[in-house]
């Protein structure tokens, strides 16, 4: 697990994951390269971050577990359109190459490399006045700030 660890920044970089939250009635997955892993309330921690616009937020307030998953290269253009189209109207799953894998606490893909399955610990919102004020201007000037998710790992599958 350590080495999963100390690769898991440049992982969320370089590579993005899709977060995805709901169950088999209704789920839906958008790519993230924000966020964090550690440690919180001596737990191990995944720390992600969701635009109060897009439609994943719906699921994540609801569901009590989301999952953080990672895939090889041959599916970026999954990612992509993930990250680029809504669920919201749209059936965009149909759009891409990934088979949904539905588990007791969410859904994860099939063809997914590595899944962090996580519980919902915390979730509040960024108040952007709080902000330093270059970041604030460069990334949420005259926008809301991110949902902010944190979910204890609670499997690595």
């Amino acid at each position: 697990m350590k080495d999963i660890v100390n690769n898991l920044c440049d992982k969320l970089n370089n590579e993005w994951a899709l977060l995805t939250a709901g169950d088999e009635k209704g789920f839906n997955s958008m790519t993230i390269s924000w966020g964090s892993f550690g440690v919180l309330w001596f737990k191990k921690t995944i720390t992600v971050y969701v635009r109060p616009e897009r439609y994943t937020l719906e699921f994540l307030k609801k569901q009590k577990y989301f999952t953080v998953s990672f895939y090889d290269e041959s599916h970026k253009k999954d990612l992509t359109l993930l990250g680029s189209k809504t669920g919201r109207g749209t059936n965009k799953m149909q759009e891409v190459s990934l088979t949904p894998k539905f588990l007791s606490e969410g859904v994860t893909f099939n063809e997914a490399k590595q899944t962090f399955v996580c519980k919902k610990l915390y979730m509040s919102q960024i108040n952007v006045n709080n902000l330093d004020e270059e970041i604030k201007e460069k990334i949420y000037k005259n926008q809301q700030g991110h949902y902010v998710f944190v979910g204890e790992i609670e499997k690595v599958i």
